[in-house]
């Protein structure tokens, strides 16, 4: 072979390294859950960034898109046509990044990664060959998550500015957003956002069904769990007809008193301490 190289690093660095350097087509295959997360967060920092199809186990990218952080990113990589995911069953198998020029075998030892490699032309050409081919004849991973960017700025013309922003900086605040204690989820943001800003339920849970980020049953649930943990309070707003229609507001001091970049702790806190 021409050239082998090792490099010790995370995988951010890694794919930053590849991906910059990279033209054309990227096959990514058999990625780990952290692996993807990462090359998520690197398509979206660069400036010029090569289209990059994805193959990986079903579960793999299930657990993954799991977080709405993640997922909102990868739907507007995908509107960009950046990102391609397709599923394969196969196991066992090696972690490659595949480019025009190299091929690289990704290698975990505890919190060390190792990219691995090679320039050599007919083993770089014979790996495209093959994984383009189980690329093609991969079943396309259906992700429902809406574009991040779709998100804020129907935030923006429904609500304002203002709520968008807020929206924003608690996503910001979170290192995940999937709920079941690792981070708050989608929903439960978004009512938050919506309780601060004394917003009505239909019109929150409304925007949510049409953006896409979840039912409007989906937020009524989360609403009533929400209140009975005292986090959120409602007054009632007459209407000309009809019954009349939830005001959304912050039902505890705490989460009154909070910087918009704490209101996710403070929130998460609450909700560990109710249960």
């Amino acid at each position: 072979m021409k050239s082998l190289k090792s490099v010790e690093m995370d995988y951010a660095e890694i794919y930053r390294t590849v991906l910059s350097e990279a033209s054309g087509e990227v096959f990514v295959v058999f990625p780990s859950a952290g692996a993807v997360e990462k090359l998520v967060d690197t398509l979206d920092e660069l400036d010029d960034p090569p289209t990059v199809r994805l193959l990986a186990v079903e579960a793999t990218l299930k657990s993954v898109m799991e977080d709405f952080i993640v997922a909102s990113i990868t739907a507007d990589l995908i509107a960009d046509e950046t990102l391609s995911l397709r599923t394969t069953e196969s196991t066992g198998m090696n972690s490659l990044i595949v480019t025009d020029e190299t091929v690289v075998t990704l290698v975990a030892a505890g919190e060390l990664v190792a990219g691995l490699g090679t320039v050599e032309d007919d083993f770089v050409g014979s790996a495209r060959e093959k994984h383009a081919a189980a690329f093609e004849e991969a079943e396309p991973f259906s992700l429902r998550t809406p574009p991040i960017s779709r998100v804020h700025e129907t935030l923006a013309e429904t609500f304002s500015d203002e709520v968008d922003a807020d929206f924003g900086r608690v996503l910001d605040s979170l290192d995940a957003a999937r709920g079941n204690g690792d981070g708050l989820d989608e929903v439960t943001i978004s009512l938050l956002i919506a309780a601060k800003h004394e917003l009505q339920l239909y019109d929150i849970s409304r925007w949510g069904e049409d953006t896409g980020v979840a039912s409007k049953a989906t937020f009524s649930r989360t609403k009533t769990r929400l209140e009975d943990e005292g986090l959120i309070d409602t007054t009632k707003v007459p209407i000309d007809v009809g019954r009349p229609r939830l005001r959304l507001l912050l039902g505890n001091e705490r989460l009154q008193a909070a910087d918009i970049d704490e209101l996710a702790d403070v929130a998460q806190d609450m909700l560990a301490t109710d249960d």
